[in-house]
């Protein structure tokens, strides 16, 4: 049974606290908001119209009582980059293990974080990106720059009206990993190449795309969350990702994408060649009859 702790209880948090409460090999042990937060106090079950979860809320200024008192193997933060940072280094020094699905971080930041886990030997997956469907998308978006690296690319990203940082931060991880795949491909880059339109409107939870556009041609890769459960299902399968690991990890690790390229790459490739041997020998040893 994996022990966590939620730190955050806003939209995305609230759908998170729901999805770990129906998980069989997880225990949702404590949720934390921040002091000035009006859900201080009271039930977990009273703010998601529950019965089962026996979960006060209490505040980040008991971060080490509450650690003490319920012992979390993993922690959730969905908070803010300012408390993300300080609570992760209480965390860390506990050796509790965290899923940081916070945006809005400066490189000095997320250095920040990797240092934590070399310091104190626990572990922390950076997942700004957590829904499954994007980190495809990102996936996607890597090979087809690494193969159209003569082509122009475009990221458009639209989110509600109250979210703060711009661009969002899984749209700076997309020009990262185009970047990464020209950057491959030979071709030079730098920060300023990857154009990201950001759009803030209404309710929506989250759309990114990417516009791969060449002389002739052009390929459009999107990805939209209809609600904010995709967050929580990618963060549940970090959790259980990070329960027993040491070390700093992104959503790429918990979704196993370099053994899932290289086996498809090998075997992929493999049985194409077997087929495509098997089709010269049977066609090759078949008598022609000559009219």
């Amino acid at each position: 049974m994996i022990r966590v702790c939620l730190v955050g209880l806003g939209k995305t948090g609230k759908e998170i606290a729901k999805a770990i409460l129906e998980q069989k090999n997880m225990k949702l042990v404590s949720v934390v908001c921040s002091s000035n937060s009006d859900k201080l106090g009271k039930s977990l079950d009273e703010i998601l119209g529950c019965s089962n979860s026996g979960v006060i809320i209490d505040s980040e200024d008991n971060l080490k009582q509450i650690i003490f008192k319920t012992k979390p193997d993993v922690v959730v933060d969905f908070s803010s980059p300012e408390a993300t940072i300080k609570n992760a280094r209480i965390f860390s020094k506990m050796r509790v293990n965290i899923v940081v699905g916070t945006t809005g971080f400066s490189k000095f930041a997320l250095r920040r974080l990797f240092v934590l886990t070399r310091m104190y030997h626990n572990a922390i997956c950076y997942a700004p990106n957590i829904t499954l469907g994007v980190n495809v998308l990102m996936l996607l978006t890597n090979i087809a720059a690494s193969i159209l690296n003569n082509y122009d690319f475009q990221i458009t990203e639209v989110h509600h009206r109250n979210k703060k940082d711009s661009p969002s931060g899984t749209a700076v991880k997309i020009a990262g990993e185009i970047r990464k795949g020209l950057d491959f491909a030979g071709r030079d880059t730098d920060e300023n190449q990857i154009p990201i339109n950001s759009v803030r409107a209404g309710g929506v939870v989250g759309k990114h795309e990417v516009m791969i556009v060449g002389d002739d041609d052009k390929i459009e890769i999107t990805h939209e969350s209809f609600s904010r459960k995709a967050f929580a299902l990618g963060a549940v399968k970090a959790v259980e990702f990070i329960y027993d690991k040491i070390g700093y990890y992104e959503m790429s690790d918990v979704l196993n994408f370099e053994n899932i390229i290289e086996n498809y790459v090998r075997n992929g490739f493999d049985k194409r060649g077997q087929k495509h041997k098997k089709y010269r020998k049977e066609t090759s040893s078949t008598p022609v009859n000559v009219v």
